[in-house]
């Protein structure tokens, strides 16, 4: 059985989720109807991959003799300056997901609720690759600047770009 407090956490978890699939969702859209097909088709795919995150955690809640729970969030943004603004906010998001990933680890060890520090370590290594990824997208696009021709041929490079996490849900 699940202690309560863990559950609590995990849940937030979910929710945190739920809202980076949400949020990379609507950034796709707005890369979609901007013409950066490459972008928006990266975008949606790491939506489905978040999501997918999520519905591992309410797997293993469930698993545990707990409760996951579908969280309410508020809508995300819909507009963006651009696809360097888009790739700053990921990259911030995901920090804040590392941050409450290294909290919700934290909290296991001092409940010592090892099953689920263990099953937490999936986490920690996809944080790292996830802000790894931001981070490398952002210094292409520095490297890029205001060149159009640069910026178009990132997006197409990004329209074939298979994360070294993908399918890993």
């Amino acid at each position: 059985m699940i202690d309560g407090k863990i559950e609590k956490l995990l849940n937030h978890q979910i929710e945190l989720e739920f809202e980076s699939s949400q949020y990379y969702l609507s950034m796709a859209s707005w890369a979609e109807k901007n013409g950066y097909n490459g972008v928006s088709t990266f975008l949606y795919k790491h939506s489905e991959e978040e999501r997918g995150h999520m519905l591992k955690l309410f797997h293993y809640i469930n698993d545990r003799g707990g409760h996951a729970l579908v969280p309410t969030i508020g809508a995300p943004p819909k507009e963006y300056k651009g696809v360097k603004e888009v790739f700053t906010k990921i990259l911030q998001h995901e920090r804040i997901v590392t941050s409450e990933i290294n909290d919700l680890v934290d909290a296991c060890l001092k409940a010592k609720d090892y099953s689920t520090h263990n099953f937490l370590q999936w986490y920690v290594s996809e944080q790292i690759e996830e802000e790894r990824l931001a981070q490398t997208l952002l210094d292409k696009l520095d490297l890029i600047g205001d060149d159009k021709g640069g910026l178009y041929l990132f997006d197409r490079d990004l329209e074939s770009f298979i994360p070294a996490g993908d399918g890993a849900a």
